[in-house]
């Protein structure tokens, strides 16, 4: 397991046992898990994002933290952030993140989301000219979502 993988699960098992909040100490946490502090950031940055269903905080300075609230919502208003986090265009990496925490969160079953997966994947839009694939790939994936609410 990757240690991005790693720092991830950890954080998600404070958010679980913690009903959806954490507070974190970047070098306590570092030094626990036995990787550099800029590695704790990358793992917020790119997996604890306003898209993937989090609020981050952080106070930097002596006794600084970040905190990460897991939001909640109902199933619709949650579908409809999601659509609105979506924007114009959305790459296959940030789609199936979104399809991931929808499923973590009991808001699409996993069959849905392999079949959503599948048509949002890389591969399903080699036909499609590169520059139009992004675009293409979010219209589909809002229309999608807009079947879930």
């Amino acid at each position: 397991m990757r240690m991005s993988d790693l720092v991830a699960q950890y954080i998600q098992h404070m958010l679980d046992e913690s009903d959806g909040n954490a507070e974190i100490q970047r070098n306590e946490l570092a030094g626990e898990l036995g990787c550099v502090p800029s590695q704790i950031n990358y793992v917020i940055t790119s997996r604890f994002t306003p898209e993937q269903g989090y609020i981050v905080e952080s106070k930097r300075g002596g006794g600084g933290y970040i905190r990460i609230q897991r939001i909640k919502m109902d199933r619709g208003s949650a579908v409809m952030h999601l659509i609105n986090a979506i924007g114009a265009k959305l790459d296959g990496a940030t789609a199936q993140a979104m399809l991931n925490n929808m499923q973590q969160q009991g808001m699409i079953a996993p069959d849905s989301a392999k079949l959503m997966a599948s048509a949002l994947s890389e591969k399903a839009y080699r036909s499609v000219p590169p520059q139009y694939r992004d675009y293409l790939r979010a219209s589909l994936f809002k229309n999608m979502l807009l079947t879930q609410i």
